[in-house]
């Protein structure tokens, strides 16, 4: 038991998935990991990078684990007690695009959410889409990137409006035409192509009505419950750079996962 415990009495174990880890000193880690009932949080965990650590693999990149740890009032991070690993990722790494798509996973989670806010829905997200990896069927990373990168959206409350023209009002979904869309980096919403040349949108990327009805379809199913489709590097590939966008204009940095992600 760690000797800090009397101290920092008393102790909380969660359901966590591991998000950063960063070295401290000569052997401890700062890691960054979401709990299922008290959101994002920060601690160190002393030792962690000694060769018997206690803490094992338990903290490597999105590992599910059950972790204790102690929290002082008025202090930023937590120490880290134990932790026991319930789902490891390690089979994922064999492959480039899934051991990325992790990166994009995690880095997204560590600038979008807020530090010590409950969100149960983000952390069954993410337990989703590593369960639905961790399946390996044919083109399971597209399809859990994209998942993952709309609701990571709409759950942070950045998701524009993907059925009206943000310029004109018009509507873009008529199921006998549907009109054709537009997005342009720091503009929140899709133009329909009128409001696209009379604002004289230069350098839109067009978000077809394949991805918007892939976006709808996920807004509406499960993971598991969606349409039945062939899912390769390009399918939907304009729906993520558009959801990209959105995150990197809220967060005001570039995500560094993205072109390793998409590179062809």
């Amino acid at each position: 038991m760690n000797p800090l415990c009397h101290s920092l009495m008393p102790a909380r174990v969660s359901e966590a998935i591991v998000l950063q880890t960063y070295p401290l000193k000569e052997s401890d880690l700062i890691v960054s990991f979401l709990t299922r009932d008290a959101g994002k949080l920060r601690g160190v965990a002393k030792r962690a990078r000694r060769p018997k650590s206690a803490f094992g693999a338990g903290l490597e990149r999105l590992s599910e684990v059950k972790i204790s740890y102690f929290q002082r009032e008025n202090r930023e991070l937590v120490n880290l007690d134990s932790c026991d690993l319930m789902h490891s990722q390690f089979k994922l790494l064999s492959d480039y695009y899934a051991a990325v798509s992790l990166d994009y996973f995690a880095e997204i989670s560590e600038q979008l959410l807020p530090d010590a806010e409950p969100s149960e829905k983000y952390f069954r997200l993410l337990q989703t889409v590593l369960q639905h990896l961790r399946a390996a069927e044919p083109g399971s990373v597209w399809s859990a990137a994209t998942y993952f990168s709309i609701w990571a959206v709409r759950l942070a409350g950045i998701l524009p409006e993907l059925h009206v023209c943000l310029g004109c009002g018009a509507w873009l979904d008529d199921p006998e035409q549907p009109e054709r869309a537009f997005f342009i980096r720091a503009r929140n919403g899709l133009f329909c192509a009128h409001c696209r040349g009379a604002l004289s949108l230069r350098g839109a990327w067009e978000l077809t009505t394949e991805s918007r009805l892939i976006a709808n379809d996920m807004l509406r199913h499960h993971i598991q419950e969606l349409t039945p489709r062939a899912w390769l590097q390009s399918t939907a590939a304009d729906l993520r750079k558009f959801l990209v966008q959105q995150i990197e204009t809220h967060i005001e940095r570039k995500l560094i996962t993205v072109a390793l992600l998409e590179a062809a």
